[in-house]
């Protein structure tokens, strides 16, 4: 399999675990997330370990390995995305499997188990019609001031949603337009789905424009917008009147 191949294979399996563990009916509602999550990360990882078993790796669920930064392709996972919605079925959580070349997100594919989608780096598909007015993404428990304020600014309508892979892909699929972060992730929260809204043709950086860059010693990155590119400078204007 090419990396793509694998990536999108991996994500797909792993979600199809996730959601037989969630339907098997053994896990209190408090102790379903976990349990997925341990489920998910020893497949992707055991089977990362045995397909690309030179390659470095990152995972959520996993003790970070500083030999990963001797290696120029580093596989950065998220075996569940949205653990709070996957515990409470619902749709908007995702698997990410990504491969960062050199601190690009380069290869990358997100399973969408809920809706039973994966959305891929290799097959990427036209961009629909923008959404008038503009729709924005923001989280649904805890939408940032900043995105808001954005929002405002744009005069676009907010669009709350689970994981941060759920979001991201909402704009790859025309759902909504704009998806802006400012509340903190790591480099798991967007390795894979930045692979796959670049391969779509989407604006992918950091809320100051600069390049989001992947496997560092601080796997912190707190913050990105992904959106349409003709919105690109409207968006990064916004949000520097904000920041300002």
């Amino acid at each position: 399999m090419t990396d793509a191949e694998l990536a999108a294979h991996l994500a797909d399996f792993a979600g199809r675990l996730l959601l037989d563990v969630r339907a098997s009916g053994m896990f209190p509602a408090k102790a379903l997330g976990k349990a997925g999550d341990q489920t998910a990360n020893q497949f992707l990882c055991h089977a990362l370990r045995a397909q690309r078993p030179d390659d470095g790796l990152l995972s959520e669920e996993e003790k970070d390995n500083a030999d990963r930064l001797s290696k120029g392709r580093v596989w950065i996972v998220d075996p569940v995305d949205g653990t709070r919605e996957y515990g409470e079925e619902r749709a908007d959580w995702a698997v990410h499997v990504g491969l960062s070349v050199d601190g690009v997100a380069t290869v990358g594919a997100v399973a969408l188990p809920g809706l039973g989608v994966v959305l891929r780096s290799d097959r990427p598909q036209p961009l629909p019609p923008a959404n008038q007015p503009l729709r924005m993404l923001v989280s649904r428990t805890r939408p940032a001031a900043e995105a808001v304020a954005v929002a405002e600014r744009l005069g676009a309508e907010l669009l709350p949603m689970g994981s941060a892979g759920a979001k991201a892909m909402a704009v790859v699929r025309g759902e909504a337009d704009i998806y802006l972060h400012t509340g903190g992730q790591y480099e798991w929260d967007s390795c894979a789905p930045v692979a796959v809204a670049a391969a779509h043709g989407l604006f992918c950086a950091r809320v100051d424009g600069s390049p989001l860059r992947y496997n560092q010693p601080d796997v912190y990155l707190p913050d990105l917008i992904i959106c349409r590119p003709e919105l690109a400078d409207a968006v990064l204007s916004a949000a520097r009147a904000e920041a300002a």
